[in-house]
């Protein structure tokens, strides 16, 4: 019975995880235009994606106007997968750098404009990882394949720890850069506006001496 009760709590665990990981969405693209999709991917993770374009016309083959240019790059530009004039295709590579990771979905321009239904589904992490092909390649039995994606998904959180607490430090001494720049600014500026009033008082009181006002 607890035996039973942890294989379920392991199951919750690792589906409530998973559904984190991986993004899978259906969206419209107008012909012309251009949908970017992020996602923050930690360096060294695995991540795989796949997309195709719905026949609108369901048993019929898919009209020549509905092509899709595809492109993924990394936060400093690197590209990591290029398709162009695709009807489907799919990605996967290891992040080598940290930070937000781009796919970009254009729609060749068409006269009159048509609207493109796209599936797009992006894996990172253990999401990535084909289970099933480990439980064939491995011959393990169903709970021995649980523990190891609990496993997984636990070293997968702890590195995912770890990497939030980075991007906090990050943040905090940007925080604290921004706020020493304000700092300063505001001294300049006070310093400014002391002078300009100076200068003020000096050519008053310069004007009223000529006038022998005062």
């Amino acid at each position: 019975m607890a035996i039973h009760r942890f294989t379920v709590a392991s199951f919750v665990l690792i589906l409530g995880f998973l559904s984190n990981a991986a993004q899978s969405l259906r969206f419209d693209l107008q012909s012309g235009h251009t949908k970017c999709i992020t996602e923050d991917i930690k360096s060294n993770s695995m991540t795989v994606g796949k997309y195709s374009i719905v026949n609108p016309t369901e048993g019929h083959p898919l009209p020549d106007s509905h092509k899709l240019t595809v492109r993924v790059t990394s936060t400093y530009g690197t590209s990591y997968h290029y398709s162009d004039h695709v009807e489907s295709g799919q990605f996967a590579f290891q992040a080598v750098e940290a930070g937000d990771y781009m796919a970009c979905f254009w729609a060749a321009d068409h006269k009159p404009q048509i609207t493109v239904t796209v599936d797009f589904e992006w894996r990172t992490g253990v999401a990535a990882k084909d289970w099933t092909n480990v439980a064939k390649k491995d011959s393990v039995e169903a709970m021995e394949l649980e523990l190891k994606k609990l496993y997984e998904t636990v070293t997968s959180i702890h590195d995912e720890m770890f990497y939030l607490r980075e991007r906090e430090e990050e943040m905090q001494e940007l925080n604290k850069t921004t706020n020493s720049r304000m700092a300063w600014l505001s001294f300049l500026s006070l310093l400014v506006c002391l002078s300009v009033a100076g200068l003020q008082l000096w050519h008053l009181k310069t004007f009223f001496e000529k006038k022998k006002l005062i």
